[in-house]
């Protein structure tokens, strides 16, 4: 730096749209600092909320893809799992690993986040806040506002980055001293605490073991398939991803790719359908069971015969089933 000249720190700071870590940013921009906020694109979440909440705190955001890693780490976390498929502490690992890089590209000085000690049982004790650290490669050098005074100081707190005086001790589950922030900060919108993450979710955790304990190799856009319906699992072999309303079946109509078949019903309101081939030959009897699954969901009365459509690698046909009653589909459909 030239010697008379003044350079602004700048931060990287991990946004989730959740209270807390917009509060983190708030009290690092109270220091002069320029902060960057990220967040993050994968199939569980939406990251255009995040995006949209961040924006509105006024605070500069930047979003980073990190789907296919992190679909990685869900098939194999190193850390095990929460309630569900969430694998929080593998995950703010990759988070804060992606920060780095754009720590590098900006020329920021250091990253901060939004945890709280104590607040979540798998991910923000003391000791996990220390694993995620050392799995992601800086260990000791990620700065926490809102809970600095109840750990050891870090690296941008030893440097003279930030003053540690003008951080937080907050900890355990409460969130008194965060909604009085909130309303100083004029912070009006924001998300529960892990309110938006599809793995803390049970349907569609639930959904997301059965799919790779039938097919360990599924691809990034099966997870996305997942969020557009209902399962249906088809000789123990296939998955047949069943739209619930309109958005649903536009949805899997756009996504299906050519080896997958796509399933309609004919003359009759019904959901579309979009068959997983991800390992076996398309059977008759497939084809078969997935039309009839598809015309008992339709609007079809009970009995009557429904023409259903699909298409599998060029091929269309069309096939008649009798629809049945839904509580009849049995074990086939994963709740």
């Amino acid at each position: 730096m030239v010697p008379g000249t003044y350079q602004k720190i700048k931060a990287i700071g991990l946004i989730s749209g959740g209270l807390d870590s917009l509060i983190a940013a708030k009290l690092i921009q109270d220091q002069g600092i320029e902060v960057i906020g990220i967040t993050f694109s994968s199939p569980f979440w939406d990251y255009r909320r995040t995006l949209a909440i961040g924006e509105k705190a006024g605070i500069p955001m930047k979003v980073i893809d990190m789907g296919e890693e992190h679909f990685g780490i869900v098939k194999n976390p190193t850390y095990g799992y929460g309630s569900y498929m969430n694998p929080c502490i593998d995950c703010h690992a990759l988070m804060i690993k992606k920060a780095a890089e754009v720590m590098e590209e900006t020329g920021a000085s250091f990253i901060f986040t939004g945890e709280v000690v104590g607040q979540r049982p798998m991910s923000q004790r003391k000791e996990a806040l220390r694993i995620i650290e050392k799995l992601s490669g800086y260990e000791g050098k990620i700065l926490r506002p809102l809970s600095a005074l109840l750990l050891p100081e870090s690296e941008p707190e030893k440097q003279g980055l930030v003053d540690r005086s003008r951080l937080l001790g907050i900890g355990g589950r409460g969130r008194k001293e965060q909604l009085s922030l909130a309303k100083y900060y004029g912070i009006m919108e924001y998300d529960t605490p892990g309110g938006g993450c599809l793995l803390t979710k049970e349907g569609y955790a639930k959904k997301l073991k059965v799919l790779l304990s039938l097919f360990p190799n599924a691809h990034v856009r099966h997870a996305e398939i997942l969020k557009y319906g209902r399962l249906f699992v088809i000789q123990e072999k296939f998955c047949l991803v069943v739209g619930r309303h309109s958005e649903d079946n536009a949805a899997i109509s756009t996504m299906a790719k050519e080896e997958e078949a796509i399933f309609y019903c004919k003359k009759i309101p019904g959901p579309v359908g979009i068959l997983l081939n991800l390992r076996d030959h398309l059977s008759e009897s497939v084809v078969q069971e997935a039309a009839l699954i598809l015309a008992s969901l339709s609007d079809a009365e009970r009995g009557h015969q429904v023409e259903v459509s699909f298409r599998h690698l060029g091929r269309s046909d069309t096939i008649t089933v009798i629809a049945i009653y839904r509580d009849q589909l049995g074990s086939r459909f994963i709740k």
